[in-house]
């Protein structure tokens, strides 16, 4: 599993997720859980669609130090 999510990429993530996870918390709705994917995308800088569609946001340097 070779990196695909650069720095920007992950800061915008986890913004997001941090965002629906609020949203989900101050309406205790069930959609906050939703927060997962853009939280874990960015925490382990992979994501598996950027694979089926062929794209990289990070540099080939970043991509070889995992």
């Amino acid at each position: 599993m070779k990196k695909n999510v650069g720095k920007v990429d992950m800061i915008i993530r986890l913004v997001i997720g941090i965002a629906i996870a609020s949203i989900g918390i101050v309406y205790q709705s069930w959609w906050g859980l939703l927060a997962a994917v853009p939280l874990l995308t960015a925490f382990i800088n992979f994501c598996p669609l950027y694979t089926v569609f062929g794209l990289r946001t990070c540099s080939a340097k970043e991509a070889k130090t995992l």
